[in-house]
């Protein structure tokens, strides 16, 4: 079984024609196919299906293919650990959610920047379903989002920690004053600022609100954390955000969580990266420091 071999085979797969295959890689139509007969012999497997003009593989090439790119992937890691042992200095993007870069992100690239300071990092914002599918495009490495649990055969999960999404306002607010718990009814009564209904958190709110015949009304709506936490500071409305968005001003009684009776939302922050995507150390270092970062929040 030769590299080539392999290589021609994913492309093969990947792109469902062997003629795109053969443009791609610079080879003969004819060469391709000579290839992959190559391949089935030695396997003694038939690995694709060629009905008219469609190329599907087989189940048995299905089975493969995860064999293939697991080999493809070892021997990329291979060839970048050797080519550069010590320093890291390549690139990584990032795609996040607006509330993780704004309270999570800060700390974390600042020690991998520490670290690693010759890599370049760009991070791209946007809802957890854009941001995936541009991992699912191969434009984004990792994604590092806040959503419910979301499984995909394609995606490599390396975190899931459940976060608690709490209702915040002022210490100065009237509801701040007042002990124990309070009833939905009463805190929806006062003026909301919220992140925009493409958030995933806000559009659980809204779903649980719509399954228990209420609704919300924010006077402002935005998707940046930072200005609706300066925002609730100034005693501006109630906000419903991520545990970790308002730790420190709670911590610093600049903020309150307002304990609503029997309402209890959870989510979860999750780390994923496509399993096709070759993990390169730049990727590996980054997600061996967010996972350890994460237990010591």
């Amino acid at each position: 079984m030769e590299f080539r071999e392999i290589v021609t085979f994913l492309q093969a797969a990947k792109l469902q024609s062997f003629s795109k295959a053969a443009r791609q890689l610079g080879y003969s139509q004819a060469a391709v196919t000579i290839q992959i007969k190559q391949l089935e012999q030695e396997l003694g497997v038939h690995l694709f299906d060629r009905i008219g003009k469609q190329t599907t593989l087989t189940h048995q090439g299905q089975v493969f293919y995860e064999y293939a790119s697991a080999i493809i992937r070892d021997l990329a890691q291979a060839k970048d650990a050797m080519a550069n042992p010590t320093e890291l200095t390549g690139q990584l993007c990032l795609g996040t959610i607006e509330s993780i870069c704004s309270s999570i992100f800060p700390d974390l690239l600042t020690e991998y920047h520490r670290l690693h300071p010759k890599v370049n990092v760009n991070i791209i914002t946007d809802s957890p379903d854009r941001l995936l599918e541009q991992m699912n495009a191969n434009v984004i490495d990792i994604v590092y989002f806040l959503d419910k649990r979301i499984y995909d055969p394609k995606w490599e999960k390396v975190m899931e920690q459940p976060e608690q999404i709490l209702f915040a306002a002022s210490a100065d607010h009237p509801l701040s004053a007042k002990k124990g718990e309070l009833s939905l009814d009463e805190i929806l009564s006062y003026p909301f600022v919220l992140t925009e209904k493409n958030a995933s958190y806000r559009f659980i709110l809204d779903q649980y609100l719509a399954s228990e015949y209420k609704r919300l009304h924010p006077f402002l709506e935005t998707g940046n954390t930072d200005f609706i936490l300066k925002f609730l500071q100034q005693n501006q409305g109630i906000s419903f955000l991520p545990e970790f968005t308002i730790r420190q001003a709670v911590k610093e009684g600049r903020l309150c969580i307002l304990t609503a009776r029997d309402f209890h939302i959870q989510i979860w922050r999750q780390i994923v990266y496509h399993r096709d995507k070759w993990v390169t150390r730049e990727m590996a270092e980054f997600l061996r420091l967010a996972k350890e970062m994460a237990t010591l929040r």
